[in-house]
């Protein structure tokens, strides 16, 4: 599904129109995100949770080269899927 095919469903579903759900969309994403840069959990109940986790730094190997190279330390997204989205998606 694209991001506009969301837009669709949306203004499907809610009845509202397809610029409206567009903005609908937007902010709920915008808010997730500005969120997770805050450094926040953000819980979404029947759909799951969204956390930033931190990766320390390691070290690895060039993939030319073969030399020893040092991976800075990163933060990534982590999303566990909750109960609902669990249960929708293999259903029994």
């Amino acid at each position: 599904m694209t991001l506009d095919e969301l837009y669709g469903t949306v203004a499907s579903v809610t009845g509202l129109t397809k610029a409206a759900a567009a903005k609908a969309v937007a902010a709920t994403l915008n808010g997730i995100q500005s969120g997770l840069q805050k450094g926040d959990k953000v819980t979404i109940p029947g759909f799951g949770v969204f956390e930033v986790s931190h990766r320390p730094a390691r070290q690895g190997r060039h993939p030319q080269t073969g030399a020893t190279m040092t991976i800075a330390a990163a933060k990534a997204v982590r999303f566990k899927p909750g109960k609902g989205l669990r249960e929708a998606v293999n259903p029994a």
